[in-house]
C-alpha cells in the first residue's frame, strides 16, 4: 500500500525567508524544513506561474513563483528529502474558479495555439525542473479547474476545449516521464454536483490521469459531511484515487495588524470573514484547528475502497511578516482587482503569528492511516 501523503504547500518559502520569517519548535528556533521533516511531512507542493511580473519587471508577489523561483525551492526541498508536487497554473498569477487569466504571452492565442502552447510550455518547464534535480513525485495539470482554464476559450461549459488544454499538458508530462502520476484538481470539495458533472464531461474527452484533487476550505466549501459524501461518491463513481490538494483551518480570529506593519488601507485582512466562520464544524481556536485536523484526516483516510491517498495543507508557514502578501500593486493591475494587498492567510497557518508550531501539526505527525 502506498504511503498516505502528508503534504504542505510551501510556495512562498523563499520569499518568507527573504522577509525574515522565523519558526520555533517548543521554543527553539529551527529551519522550517527540519520542522516539517520531524512532523512526518513527506511532500511539498509548489505552484508554477508562467511570468509573474509586469512588462516593467515588477514582481507580482505571493512568492513570485516563476520557473527559476520554483526550481530553487524545489531543489531546496529535494535536498531536504521531500518529494515535490509540481502545480502548473497556466497563468501569470493566481488561477482559481474566479479567474483563469491567459498568460500575457498567450493573450491573443486561439484554441489550437493555446493547445500547442500548453504542450510546449509544460514539456519545457518540466524538463528543466527535473534536469535541475528536483524530485517531482506528482504533477498537477491546472489549478482549481472548476470553471475551466485559459479563459475565455477554456471556460465552462466549453468542455471540448478544456479537455484539449488539460490533455496537452498531460501528454507533455508523459513525454518527459510517464511514471510520474498526474492530478486534475477542482475547488469546492463539498460540491458533489460539480465533481460529477466536471469529471463526466472530462473523462469522455480527455487523457487519463491518476488522481482527482480537491480543495477543501471549511469556511467556503461546506461541512465535513459534505466533503466525505463527495469523496466517497466520486471515488466509487470514477474509480480514482483522491488527494485533498488544498486544505486549511484557522486557529484564531485575532488580528495580526501589528505583525504586518501596514496601514489599514493596505491590508486585505483575513479570508476567514466572521460571517463565514459562524457556519463551520469547529471553532477557529488553537484547539478547534487541532480537532478539525484530526476529524478531517480520518475522513480522507477512510474514503471508500482505500481511495483516500493524502492531503496538502495550503501555505502552513505563511506567517505575517512585512513584505510578503497575496499580491502587489502590479499584480492587482494584471488581475483587474481592487485590492488591497497584505496577508490574508496568517490565521490559517500551522504556526502562530510568532512562528511557533501549533498543536494541529502534532496531530498530523501522530496520524496513522
Amino acid at each position: 500500500m502506498t504511503k498516505f501523503i502528508k503534504g504542505m504547500d510551501l510556495s512562498t518559502l523563499l520569499e518568507l525567508d527573504r522577509c525574515g520569517a522565523k519558526y520555533y519548535d517548543h521554543g527553539k528556533e529551527r529551519d522550517i524544513l527540519d520542522i516539517m521533516k520531524d512532523y512526518d511531512v513527506d511532500t511539498i507542493r509548489l505552484r508554477l506561474w508562467n511570468d509573474p511580473k509586469s512588462e516593467l519587471g515588477e514582481p507580482y508577489g505571493a512568492g513570485s513563483n516563476d520557473l527559476a523561483e520554483t526550481i530553487a525551492i524545489g531543489k531546496k526541498v529535494t535536498d531536504a528529502g521531500f518529494g515535490v508536487l509540481l502545480n502548473f497554473h497556466y497563468s501569470d498569477f493566481w488561477a482559481d474558479p474566479g479567474k483563469q487569466i491567459k498568460p500575457k504571452a498567450w493573450a491573443d492565442y486561439g484554441v489550437e495555439e493555446l493547445e500547442r502552447a500548453v504542450y510546449d510550455y509544460t514539456l519545457d518547464s518540466l524538463t528543466k525542473v527535473i534536469d535541475a534535480g528536483v524530485n517531482v513525485t506528482m504533477i498537477q495539470v491546472g489549478n482549481e479547474l472548476s470553471n475551466g482554464l485559459l479563459w475565455p476559450e477554456g471556460q465552462v461549459p466549453a468542455y471540448d476545449n478544456i479537455a484539449k488544454f488539460v490533455s496537452a499538458g498531460i501528454r507533455a508530462c508523459r513525454k518527459v516521464n510517464a511514471d510520474i502520476p498526474i492530478m486534475i484538481h477542482l475547488d469546492n470539495g463539498g460540491n458533489n454536483e460539480l465533481y460529477v458533472r466536471w469529471f463526466e464531461n472530462y473523462i469522455k474527452r480527455g487523457e487519463d490521469f491518476e488522481y482527482i484533487g480537491l480543495s477543501y476550505y471549511p469556511f467556503w466549501h461546506g461541512s465535513l459531511d459534505a466533503l466525505e459524501f463527495n469523496m466517497n461518491d466520486i471515488a466509487k463513481r470514477f474509480n480514482k484515487d483522491l488527494i485533498i490538494a488544498e486544505v486549511s483551518m484557522g486557529f484564531t480570529m485575532e488580528d495580526y495588524k501589528d505583525y504586518e506593519k501596514l496601514d489599514d488601507s493596505q491590508r486585505k485582512g483575513y479570508a476567514t470573514k466572521p460571517s463565514l466562520v459562524e457556519k463551520i464544524d469547529y471553532p477557529m481556536t488553537i484547539e478547534g484547528q487541532a480537532d478539525f485536523t484530526k476529524d478531517f484526516l480520518g475522513r480522507v483516510a477512510n474514503v471508500a475502497d482505500d481511495h483516500g491517498k493524502g492531503f496538502f495543507w495550503w501555505e502552513p508557514a505563511w506567517i505575517p511578516v512585512p513584505g510578503s502578501g497575496w499580491a502587489t500593486p502590479a499584480s492587482l493591475k494584471y488581475m483587474n482587482d481592487p485590492g488591497p494587498c497584505g496577508n490574508e492567510w496568517a490565521n490559517q497557518a500551522l504556526f502562530d503569528y510568532d512562528g511557533n508550531v501549533l498543536p494541529a501539526l502534532e496531530v498530523i505527525k501522530d496520524f496513522k492511516k
